[in-house]
């Protein structure tokens, strides 16, 4: 449940959010609340056209302390924090920005936000001088997308796979200096279906030099599903050109899961009052994700706003027991979940995979609405 407060209500007043859409690669949301009157809202700027030097102020709620506005200049644009999470590059500022500081505006001298403050590079969790915000123009992206028909942000890949830095024992064993060099092509896309191959050096897309693999990922990520784009690839030493179209991101992921499009078969994922369907974790399943065949069950989906989402599980994530309870089939977690009452305190033991998170088992838990 979130509920939010306004500056100008009374004390006391509370009001009720409706989650629109969530976006984990952004760490964003789109929340909605309805009140009689008009509120006033704050102009997004253009985050592209802002220059390292220029001079930003930071608002937030540092340790509680609300409406609290710091001072400080752009320090660095398209910083990358988290390896793995190639849709977060991040303005970097030293506005000082502590915890409580998250969520808040970035604004510029015109008072337009130019990003949201997400994130400090710290050993001591205070403020170091080092602090990150997501680029407005990103958050105008995935804001769009949320409040679309589908309440979701679609992202572009080609299905490949590439070492999150390149060494440079790759780069002289493939005789490359530069671009991304692939180490896997997914089985059935696109870029297996364009003859990619593993050892191809990746080094322009469309004639814009490959910085990185981050650089990559983050362009296709851009384009739409069906978006046609010509890679320049070097293949033992020779160039040459590479026509591939490119896939929706999720859906592709959602094939390696072993999920049809089609699911009206017995064999479709389980859905749960928990706000999340789910599917065993079968031997062909197992193989592609590198996890144990028969040991829990695989989160194929998870409603925006629901007790799954409030808890922290995500697509991928494994769940292998519910309050001390082994899950190793959907019968398993029906049964499990359908014994489970409003207030009652549920527990998950769960193995999670993916970018930007640390591969392990945590517990996640909460208490069922």
């Amino acid at each position: 449940r979130i509920r939010v407060k306004l500056d100008d209500d009374p004390p006391g007043m509370l009001h009720d959010a409706k989650v629109i859409g969530t976006d984990t690669e952004t760490d964003l949301a789109v929340i909605k609340i309805d009140v009689s009157r008009s509120l006033p809202t704050a102009k997004l700027g253009n985050s592209d056209s802002m220059q390292v030097g220029d001079w930003v102020l930071a608002v937030g709620s540092p340790f509680g302390l609300q409406a609290t506005v710091t001072a400080g200049i752009v320090s660095a644009k398209g910083r990358n924090i988290v390896p793995g999470r190639q849709f977060q590059s991040f303005i970097q500022t030293d506005a000082a920005i502590n915890p409580g500081n998250s969520g808040g505006p970035l604004v510029n001298m015109a008072g337009e936000v130019i990003g949201i403050n997400t994130a400090i590079l710290t050993d001591t969790n205070a403020y170091a001088g080092v602090g990150f915000a997501l680029p407005s123009n990103t958050v105008a992206n995935v804001y769009n997308q949320l409040i679309g028909p589908e309440h979701r942000v679609s992202r572009g890949s080609i299905g490949i796979e590439f070492n999150a830095q390149e060494n440079p024992a790759i780069a002289r064993v493939y005789g490359v200096n530069s671009g991304v060099t692939i180490s896997n092509v997914v089985a059935g896309s696109p870029a297996e279906q364009a003859g990619l191959k593993v050892g191809d050096n990746i080094n322009s897309v469309d004639g814009r030099p490959v910085k990185n693999g981050d650089d990559l990922v983050g362009d296709i990520a851009s384009r739409k599903s069906g978006a046609k784009v010509t890679l320049g690839v070097i293949r033992n030493g020779k160039k040459q050109d590479i026509t591939v179209t490119v896939a929706d991101r999720a859906k592709l992921f959602a094939s390696r899961l072993g999920e049809e499009e089609d699911s009206s078969d017995s064999s479709s994922p389980k859905e749960s009052k928990l706000g999340l369907s789910v599917r065993a974790v079968t031997s062909d399943i197992a193989d592609r994700l590198d996890i144990p065949a028969g040991k829990g069950i695989i989160v194929q989906d998870v409603k925006p706003g629901s007790f799954a989402d409030d808890v922290g599980l995500s697509r991928g994530d494994v769940i292998l027991e519910i309050n001390k309870q082994p899950v190793n089939s959907e019968d398993d977690f029906t049964k499990i979940s359908s014994t489970l009452k409003s207030g009652q305190d549920v527990v998950f033991l769960v193995r999670q995979r993916g970018a930007g998170r640390q591969d392990g088992t945590i517990f996640l838990a909460g208490t069922l609405p």
